[in-house]
């Protein structure tokens, strides 16, 4: 794992990022999840080291150590992008998207189809301003929804009021305690257990939260808002996979992202979850994502 880097856009805004797996490897852009950060590629770095992958991290704008960029788009993040790989010094690479990062992959794959090799979407977002029926989406999902329609102030506070919690760090002694309050998925809960694991997810969502409750809130508007392209506009070839015990989004609703994708091959895994899935199949993941658009020889 590597120390925090900084690249500056060109509007002055910092974006922070940090590497993991192989620095001489397969150049693989990390998109994280919401609320997160980028530190949750750690559950990366072991595989990735094994299977020759560079894995690069950022924080979104306004998460952790990246710059608040008001009334931002998701169509500002593959320009984001940009200006990383050209700042690191490669063209063609692959990305890997975790829950809520899963917009951000697809809007970089229509964007730059030319050096987006392929993309991995775990557990992903669906098009949530799409949806007729939100009923696939976890409860807390369901309620900012509507609350961001009819009373976005009182979102804006309860975002606010939560931060200084969400902000701490979980004692050793009281996690068990956490999951339980968590009501998550026997797989889930058996995953977080390790304590790695745990790290990853949780403190990742810490330092969002630490960062500024304006960059979490800035980060949940996109998923309410059009994405502003259709699936169907997403030519590259996408790997997507999903836990057939999701909470977060039902796999029904990912067999209707994957029917919308031209290039997609789907996986739904059994007794697998929102956070067991890429806990337990990193390097199953990793290793399919960089074999699309032909094999690396360093996985032959």
């Amino acid at each position: 794992m590597s120390t925090e880097s900084f690249i500056q856009l060109q509007d002055g805004a910092v974006v922070a990022f940090e590497e993991y797996g192989d620095p001489n490897g397969v150049p693989v852009i990390f998109c994280h999840g919401w609320p997160s950060s980028r530190t949750m590629a750690r559950l990366t770095d072991e595989p990735a080291r094994e299977l020759g992958i560079r894995i690069i991290s950022p924080d979104r704008p306004g998460i952790s150590g990246s710059s608040l960029q008001p009334d931002r788009k998701l169509s500002d993040w593959p320009r984001v992008v940009q200006r990383i790989v050209g700042n690191l010094g490669f063209c063609e690479f692959r990305i890997l998207a975790i829950s809520g990062g899963a917009p951000y992959a697809y809007a970089t794959a229509i964007a730059m189809p030319e050096q987006v090799q392929g993309i991995a979407i775990v557990g992903g977002a669906p098009p949530m301003a799409e949806l007729v029926n939100t009923e696939g989406l976890l409860p807390l999902y369901r309620l900012m929804l509507a609350l961001n329609r009819t009373q976005p102030r009182l979102l804006r506070r309860f975002f606010h009021l939560v931060r200084p919690v969400l902000s701490l760090r979980a004692p050793v002694r009281l996690r068990p305690l956490l999951l339980k309050m968590l009501l998550l998925r026997p797989c889930d809960a058996e995953s977080l257990r390790d304590a790695a694991a745990f790290e990853a997810i949780f403190e990742s969502q810490r330092r969002a939260w630490r960062g500024s409750a304006e960059g979490v809130m800035a980060d949940a508007q996109i998923y309410a808002q059009p994405w502003g392209f259709a699936l169907e506009d997403v030519q590259v070839p996408v790997r997507l996979w999903h836990g057939k015990q999701d909470r977060a989004f039902s796999v029904r609703l990912a067999e209707q992202v994957a029917k919308r994708l031209p290039d997609c091959t789907a996986r739904f895994v059994d007794d697998a979850g929102h956070y067991s899935l890429p806990i337990r199949h990193m390097r199953e993941i990793l290793k399919d994502l960089i074999c699309t658009a032909g094999p690396d020889p360093r996985t032959a």
